[in-house]
């Protein structure tokens, strides 16, 4: 284990989800399964400041927080997560997937490990929902270059006000251990 923090982060990869099955006082997911292929996720915090006047100036400021919001890139989102998250339907027979515009999707946990100069940051994102991804495509010229898919994520509270855990320097192995086994929840 690391006995410094990082003093940079680089290569986000080991990206997992965990659909949550029960939500309110004592949330619960299912197992975290892999999704190979991460390429980028951009996670802006969602919130805002807002001023309080009296006397003439800024007497206080609130400041609000709405979670995050932004991109996953993904190389390609794998056909489970389709299926687990926004709903798609195998066809038993045609071994087709498809996409339903009645299906709602599930909240999820998101988690992944962003590599740093001394150690791994692994998070967990608790509470979920993501767009679908996009069908892309282009043309090979001289080379082939890999198209990416993307869902825009939105991360907030749970009931209990948490949006998400981060490990850090002194985390115990046992923690880092089964970081990617079950969505992690903080011991009393």
């Amino acid at each position: 284990m690391a006995t410094n923090e990082n003093k940079v982060q680089f290569n986000i990869k080991n990206v997992h989800y965990a659909v949550m099955t029960a939500d309110g006082e004592t949330p619960t997911w299912e197992n975290p399964v892999p999704v190979p292929g991460a390429v980028n996720l951009s996670l802006e915090a969602s919130g805002e400041i807002t001023p309080f006047y009296a006397d003439g100036v800024v007497y206080y400021k609130s400041s609000s927080n709405n979670g995050y919001e932004g991109d996953l890139e993904m190389a390609r989102f794998i056909d489970k997560m389709l299926q687990d998250v926004w709903g798609y339907v195998l066809n038993a027979t045609d071994k087709t997937i498809i996409e339903n515009v009645g299906v709602e999707p599930k909240s999820f946990a998101l988690l992944f490990q962003i590599d740093g100069d001394a150690d791994n940051d692994l998070y967990c994102m608790y509470n979920c929902t993501g767009t679908r991804p996009g069908i892309v495509g282009a043309t090979s010229t001289d080379t082939k270059e890999p198209q990416t898919q993307t869902s825009t994520i939105s991360a907030t509270s749970l009931e209990n006000g948490n949006v998400f855990a981060r490990t850090t320097s002194e985390t115990p192995e046992g923690v880092r251990t089964a970081w990617f086994t079950k969505v992690y929840t903080p011991t009393a």
